[in-house]
């Protein structure tokens, strides 16, 4: 009885130093000061989710001028940006301290605007040539790169090809019964066909075709302030899948990008870029070849689906015109080295005998994607279309060495 009425008395305890415990448990995770910062973020994020249209800055090539409200906005949403898991804001003034006196200001003018208060960088070039025509926010295009998200996914088609792995029509099972072929994973974006092409390649494969493409070396001939890129010297700890769907391990910059794009615009000759520093060197500029790529007989096989991405996949915000195709690949992911969100479109457009290459590259938070750049894209091209801009414009004669 004494020994029943003992453990009936600790029961109490217990029970008693339970309750006191979750008292003083829920007193400390409600603290007057958390609590203002719980409500602070949640009234944070649902004035960031409420505004859809992004604070004007001026800028040399901006129509309205700065308010002191829209500053204000500004540097909310830059802010609210740096307290998140990403580091990079997703609106800057992209333009400066870019020198602009060789550029093709009607190029210009088309990629400033259709960047806008966007940060990011735009390369504008002529990929039967390599003149570059115009660099928005230089000092992010000179940088050593950033992750190329699924762009990687032009190169590694490339490559796949180039080494019988697949043909164009050849399908891969991604889940149950679906199978899909090469078309469709462009033109979608699909990361298990690629991440299947990654490790049928194999590492020591994927990384010869990376180099021989131009990733992991300057691709200009005449800019000191450019970076290289940087491609890994083993097997990224994700696996190869991840190298070859997502770009894991490898870094690409804009330059990069635009003279791989070039390249399978023009048939398989990568041409070394060239930024003329003034309008005489814009004139007596002579193009200068890499090295040519054995690639011609397969870009027939990738174009479809890199059409197909602005028609019906990941860029058809762009608005397909059949006139005027534009052929491209999106890229969407986070560089975990920065850390920073990414948007990337790597593209090239068909006007006549006239081929011109466009990149854009944003950083920032939410706000980026592989779809809102091709966006911006998009707008350089409707930019220099509503400008008459290629027919205005004179074809560069090739070296005699092309």
């Amino acid at each position: 009885m004494s020994l029943h009425l003992n453990r009936q008395a600790i029961i109490r305890s217990l029970t008693v130093l339970a309750a006191a415990a979750a008292t003083l448990l829920q007193g400390a995770t409600t603290s007057p000061k958390q609590s203002t910062k719980k409500t602070a973020s949640k009234s944070s994020k649902k004035a960031t989710g409420a505004r859809k249209t992004v604070p004007a800055k001026a800028t040399a090539f901006a129509a309205k001028p700065t308010t002191s409200a829209a500053v204000k906005r500004t540097v909310r949403r830059s802010s609210s940006v740096s307290r998140s898991r990403w580091s990079a804001p997703n609106y800057a003034l992209s333009t400066e301290g870019d020198l602009v006196e060789g550029d093709d200001l009607v190029a210009r003018n088309a990629a400033v605007g259709a960047l806008g208060r966007l940060n990011g960088s735009v390369v504008v070039a002529d990929a039967d040539s390599g003149r570059i025509l115009t660099i928005v926010n230089q000092k992010l295009a000179y940088k050593s790169g950033f992750q190329p998200c699924s762009t990687i996914k032009v190169p590694v088609a490339l490559a796949a090809l180039s080494e019988t792995v697949i043909d164009r029509l050849t399908k891969i099972r991604i889940y149950g019964n679906t199978k899909v072929a090469m078309t469709e994973a462009l033109a979608k974006s699909n990361n298990q066909y690629f991440a299947s092409l990654g490790e049928k390649l194999g590492f020591e494969r994927m990384s010869y075709y990376a180099r021989l493409f131009g990733l992991g070396e300057k691709a200009s001939l005449d800019i000191e302030q450019e970076q290289p890129g940087i491609l890994p010297s083993e097997t990224p700890k994700s696996g190869m899948g991840m190298m070859t769907s997502f770009g894991d391990g490898i870094t690409i910059t804009p330059l990069e990008m635009a003279g791989l794009m070039g390249a399978v615009a023009n048939g398989g000759t990568l041409y070394y870029l060239q930024y003329p520093k003034n309008q005489q060197q814009a004139g007596e500029m002579i193009p200068q070849v890499k090295r040519r790529l054995d690639i011609d007989y397969l870009i027939p096989e990738i174009k479809p689906g890199m059409m197909g991405a602005v028609e019906y996949g990941t860029a058809r915000r762009i608005g397909f015109d059949p006139n005027e195709p534009i052929y491209g690949k999106t890229g969407t992911c986070t560089d975990t080295r920065t850390p920073t969100h990414l948007g990337w479109f790597g593209s090239f457009t068909e006007v006549g005998d006239q081929r011109l290459v466009v990149v854009v590259l944003l950083t920032g938070g939410s706000a980026v994607s592989g779809p809102t750049a091709a966006g911006v894209a998009g707008n350089v091209y409707k930019n220099l279309d509503a400008g008459n801009y290629f027919a205005k414009r004179p074809v560069v004669i090739a070296s005699a060495g092309q």
